[in-house]
């Protein structure tokens, strides 16, 4: 990435103006720069909550993007990947020559403004990680501000404001939103193909994460799962100091021995560091993969000097974040669970989670994300949805993409018919809640799954 970078100073605040400012991320940011004492406006095609919230904060909110909010004055602007060049914004800051940051490169320069700015990565589980470390840190009173990818409650939403010391971000890899990031501590949580619409394959994921990596500087540290496959490649030619963690690889730094489930599925272990036995912990979040996670953030808390029992009463009032493995309610006597799995190794471990929470029959409702994903896993999506006793399938939720006519949820339930499964292709929701309602009995689960708008279906049985 280009070092010639429009620099975000804390100590001179200026005016910053945000095309697309209702984003869940964007609004966030605009927040912890008011804040800091920055002047800001911006403009978004709707008003929302996060609109409101903005403009009661004292920030000039436009409705409707057009030439003439770019106003005298404005120091400079940012704006996130949705924004074509065609956008009448966009080409009046191009026309008058005022500086411009992407989203990824103004969460970097924020960055910059911290003692220690931590950057969560991975493939999967960046939220649910992010968020544990928030916990932790609250605990630890650490005033830690945050940014991170979904709503979490201890917070009371995406964007925490604290103090200088911490700073605590999701760092995603797609359009290699991370390589623009300054952090002084990251984590590698798993490295697998995943947007293949902007990645060749898995070579070229990888090697994005080694030039992440690379952005530590010589005083900081890498936390890496050392159940990636080769993940020497990654730490190769660090300068920084590399802890690793893994429940495989036991050679790893942090490892987990002794690892039970209670009746939720929730996960206890007795946690080992170096070879010596460390701690006994218990999760108040389900499934195999949150035991992984939480090795990561034991790393990082020794690094701070967090002591295990405020790591343990975080790791207590932690259920995760939003839409991750998240109980909704019950319906005629059946549970009702909503979970963002969008990926063949989130489904996976979704649903072998799913199996140590009490049921009768495990039902799911998948809602495919993009069309490029479903195409590049179609057999991956199949074979880890086979998990569940029976699938019900919604259409692909196209996201960013046009429907190419080529692939379709026709196609995955063809796939899951081939492996024995019990599966129903129906169209729209209406259709699936009707169906759910007939069909499904007292003490069944349902999980609805993917990372669209499926999370509607069980809150429109639940209000009805």
């Amino acid at each position: 990435m280009s070092e010639n970078v429009y620099q975000i100073d804390f100590n001179k605040p200026e005016s910053v103006h945000f095309i697309g400012i209702g984003g869940i991320s964007m609004s966030g940011l605009a927040e912890i720069l008011m804040d800091e004492g920055f002047t800001v406006s911006g403009s978004d095609a709707h008003r929302s909550e996060l609109t409101d919230n903005l403009e009661a904060r004292g920030a000039k909110v436009y409705i409707g993007q057009k030439a003439e909010n770019i106003q005298d004055g404005i120091d400079v602007v940012v704006y996130t990947a949705a924004i074509h060049p065609d956008n009448p914004e966009f080409q009046e800051v191009k026309q008058r020559g005022i500086p411009m940051l992407t989203r990824a490169e103004l969460l970097g320069e924020m960055m910059r403004n911290y003692k220690n700015a931590i950057a969560i990565a991975g493939t999967h589980g960046k939220t649910t990680t992010t968020s544990m470390v928030t916990e932790i840190f609250l605990q630890a009173k650490n005033d830690p501000t945050i940014s991170v990818g979904g709503i979490l409650p201890a917070i009371g939403g995406n964007i925490r404001v604290g103090g200088p010391e911490f700073f605590v971000t999701e760092a995603c890899e797609y359009t290699n939103s991370f390589l623009s990031f300054y952090p002084t501590m990251a984590v590698i949580l798993n490295i697998e193909e995943d947007h293949m619409d902007f990645f060749h394959d898995l070579a070229d994921i990888r090697h994005s994460f080694h030039l992440f990596a690379k952005r530590i500087p010589e005083h900081g540290t890498l936390i890496i799962n050392a159940d990636i496959e080769n993940y020497e490649e990654i730490t190769e030619g660090l300068s920084c100091r590399v802890i690793t963690y893994g429940l495989e690889n036991k050679d790893a730094d942090f490892t987990a021995e002794n690892i039970t489930y209670n009746d939720l599925g929730c996960g206890t272990f007795d946690a080992v560091v170096q070879g010596e036995a460390k701690g006994h912990f218990h999760l108040s979040v389900v499934g195999r993969h949150n035991v992984s996670n939480t090795l990561a953030c034991l790393a990082l808390a020794s690094l701070y000097g967090i002591d295990d029992g405020t790591v343990q009463k975080a790791l207590t009032t932690f259920h995760g974040a939003d839409r991750r493995f998240e109980y909704k309610g019950e319906k005629n006597g059946f549970t009702i669970i909503d979970d963002y799995a969008h990926h063949p190794t989130e489904i996976r471990a979704t649903l072998t989670a799913a199996k140590n929470y009490p049921h009768k029959t495990l039902w799911c409702a998948f809602q495919p994300h993009t069309y490029t994903r479903t195409r590049a896993f179609l057999k991956d999506f199949a074979s880890a949805l086979s998990l569940a006793d029976k699938v019900i399938l919604a259409d692909i939720y196209a996201a960013r993409e046009k429907d190419p006519g080529d692939i379709s949820s026709a196609d995955l339930a063809r796939e899951l018919e081939k492996l024995g499964k019990e599966v129903h292709y129906l169209r729209s929701f209406d259709e699936i809640e009707k169906f759910i309602l007939k069909n499904l009995v007292n003490g069944d689960l349902l999980i609805t799954m993917g990372a669209g708008n499926i999370v509607e279906i069980g809150e429109n049985l639940l209000n009805n």
